[in-house]
């Protein structure tokens, strides 16, 4: 049984060498040759002097190099961080910097991307370009390398040694202080969440599973660690049109596919080619509107829908099985396997049937808290009421969602207790769109929030303090300095100063309150 991450490829090409483990543009990798690779970029990170636990980040659109390169990071007992590729060089820096990453593997458009930006990362030693380096900039302090001559120049070393309790990943999400914040996993947290969800969705080696999410996103990055926990196959895809997505369901065969609400309204209203193999759909990242759902249900009649809640912090909490929901309409579902999910007060009691409280996740799936940064950890990751006999108490995650449970024990979503926006199956922070209108020097003061939308969940607005009205510049910034889903959708610039609640804080309730009955 896999006790650390790569050994879930390890284990797969022993049982089954000759199953496809990756298929990516219409491409097939075996599991023996996925193996073989993971061990060779793994002597490769090491060659190029990456020590236990060290970082290595991989910014590049899902291709094989970046599955090898990831798991290759493990193998070799370092902690690989996948950058979402639509993030701007600015925040590739940040990340960079921030977990003092030692290796970066990326394209060499996305190098040319970067420029100067990787001249604030000082703790970067190398740089691995998938394609050519030929009249490629140097990097003062940075040797760079092509991905080719890195794997052939590998040579045989000992990987270091880990253990499952060793971290393996960070991933970033935004947090509620601006900057993007690190969350540490470890090998037995996506080990037992990769087994968690096999068995509720009933994934076996004869699985397709499409991944069309990013590889930086939990919620994607699990697409593969199920599929290689069963032998099933993982299919890369980088869709430009809604129609790729459909285009791929049919050519690849595929049995499951995983998305965020956004992406389910729409491809509820395309017309499906032949979706019988189409198995199971989730959905994560926000709730689907109950009409999607009938949409979903009509276009794809013979696919399982489950709905499921997750938190980067403890990767997957609930999920609601496909014959819970017409009688639990609403309903996130029940704790996944092998974790539980309470509904406590402030003071840590448990709520009763139909009493909103916290939702704290406990158990194998809780992370390792934040990336150097012990003051958020605290506030996030904090202990349970002591059991009786038990001398060390457990630290759960508390999710900051409020949600109640039924006299069944189904749970019911009601709202966030901060001011994180949820877009796209993205949480946002606005304190970050803030930071970057405030560096324009356009404004005098500014608040970022979420109103209601319909395909977005919600969509991000702007309010900005100015002494000239100029709304089309401001954007401009934003859209320069932001990836595309933290561009606000809204902006409305302002003479006046913006309301204050009675603490003296920006009252974004009221700003969003104001925006929504205008629309």
């Amino acid at each position: 049984m896999a006790q650390l991450l790569q050994e879930l490829i390890f284990e797969s090409a022993h049982k089954m060498p000759e199953r496809q483990a990756l298929s990516y543009q219409g491409v097939g990798l075996n599991y023996h040759a996925l193996a073989r690779l993971v061990q060779q970029a793994a002597q490769a990170w090491l060659t190029h002097d990456l020590a236990p636990g060290e970082r290595l980040a991989v910014y590049l659109e899902k291709c094989e190099e970046t599955v090898i390169a990831m798991f290759g990071a493990a193998a070799a007992g370092g902690v690989f961080v996948p950058i979402n590729p639509v993030l701007r060089p600015d925040q590739v820096a940040y990340i960079a910097a921030d977990c003092n990453v030692r290796i970066l593997v990326t394209s060499r458009e996305r190098l040319t991307q970067l420029g100067e930006a990787l001249r604030r990362c000082p703790d970067l030693h190398t740089v691995i370009v998938v394609g050519a380096i030929d009249g490629l900039e140097p990097i003062p302090g940075v040797h760079l390398y092509s991905w080719r001559a890195s794997m052939q120049a590998a040579a045989p070393r000992m990987p270091h040694r880990r253990i499952d309790a060793d971290m393996v990943a960070i991933l970033y999400t935004s947090g509620s202080t601006g900057k993007p914040k690190g969350v540490i996993l470890s090998h037995r947290n996506l080990v037992a969440g990769a087994s968690s969800v096999s068995v509720y969705l009933n994934n076996t080696q004869d699985d397709r599973i499409l991944c069309v999410l990013p590889l930086s996103f939990d919620y994607g990055l699990s697409q593969l660690t199920t599929a290689f926990a069963v032998g099933a196959c993982a299919v890369l895809l980088n869709h430009l049109l809604l129609r790729d997505v459909i285009d791929a369901v049919d050519h690849e065969r595929i049995t499951g596919l995983a998305g965020v609400p956004p992406l389910w309204i729409q491809l509820a209203d395309m017309r499906w080619k032949h979706p019988r193999r189409l198995r199971y759909i989730t959905n994560s990242g926000g709730v689907m509107p109950q009409h999607t759902i009938t949409a979903l249900r009509r276009v794809l009649p013979q696919t399982d829908i489950y709905l499921m809640y997750g938190l980067t912090e403890a990767f997957r909490s609930t999920y609601l099985p496909p014959e819970q929901m017409e009688q639990r309409p609403g309903s996130i579902g029940k704790a996944i396997p092998n974790a539980e999910i309470l509904v406590l007060h402030e003071d840590g009691t448990p709520c009763g049937p139909d009493e909103p409280g916290e939702l704290v996740h406990r158990g194998a799936l809780v992370a390792m808290g934040y990336w150097n940064d012990a003051a958020r950890t605290a506030e996030r990751f904090r202990p349970l009421p002591a059991q009786s006999g038990v001398p060390i108490p457990e630290l759960a995650v508390w999710s900051g969602d409020t949600v109640r449970a039924d006299d069944q024990g189904y749970l019911y979503f009601i709202g966030r207790t901060d001011d994180m926006i949820k877009t796209s199956g993205y949480r946002v922070s606005p304190a970050e769109i803030e930071e970057v209108v405030y560096a324009s020097g356009m404004v005098i003061e500014a608040a970022a929030f979420g109103i209601p939308h319909p395909m977005l969940g919600q969509a991000i607005a702007l309010v900005a303090v100015v002494d000239e009205l100029d709304s089309a510049e401001l954007l401009a910034v934003c859209k320069r300095a932001l990836p595309a889903y933290m561009v606000p959708a809204l902006l409305e610039v302002r003479t006046q100063p913006l309301p204050r609640n009675p603490n003296g804080k920006i009252d974004r309730r009221l700003l969003a309150q104001e925006l929504g009955a205008r629309r």
